[in-house]
């Protein structure tokens, strides 16, 4: 079981959009060029996270931005972006109904709790990350790079 990679790439774009503030315009191109993904996963990405508020995008241009301020967007923020059922969906019932057998006719409920717990853990964990502390972590892992000596 493996959530899915559009988190990842979406994060790896808004440390990108984050850090070219300023400097370079940030458009599909550029992201696929850092990411390595396709511009059209690039644009849908971009797409996912202008709908669910967190980048603007002006139309034509390119030269994406965020709207908010790393510390208040959340990596469940951008995962539900891009996977607004992931999180329901993390782990499948196999479907069983109507089977004569008391465990198949009584398994999807047994499961049910569990599996709705296993799903509130994670997004409370992703909720306790933010976009900030990663980009945190960014600069950390670049100052590390830098003086390969201190690490």
């Amino acid at each position: 079981m493996q959530l899915s990679m559009k988190c990842s790439v979406a994060v790896h774009c808004l440390i990108f959009i984050h850090e070219a503030k300023g400097r370079a315009k940030v458009t599909s191109p550029l992201l696929a060029q850092s990411t390595g993904c396709n511009p059209v996963v690039i644009r849908s990405t971009l797409s996912a996270l202008k709908k669910a508020g967190l980048i603007t995008v002006p139309r034509g241009t390119g030269g994406a931005e965020l709207c908010r301020d790393p510390a208040h967007i959340t990596l469940y923020d951008i995962y539900s972006a891009l996977e607004p059922k992931g999180l329901s969906s993390l782990i499948g019932i196999h479907p069983c109904d109507g089977r004569p057998c008391p465990v198949a006719r009584h398994i999807r409920p047994v499961l049910q709790r569990p599996y709705r717990q296993i799903e509130d853990a994670v997004r409370r964990t992703m909720e306790g990350i933010t976009l900030s502390s990663m980009i945190d972590d960014f600069h950390r892992q670049l100052s590390a790079d830098s003086h390969p000596e201190q690490a």
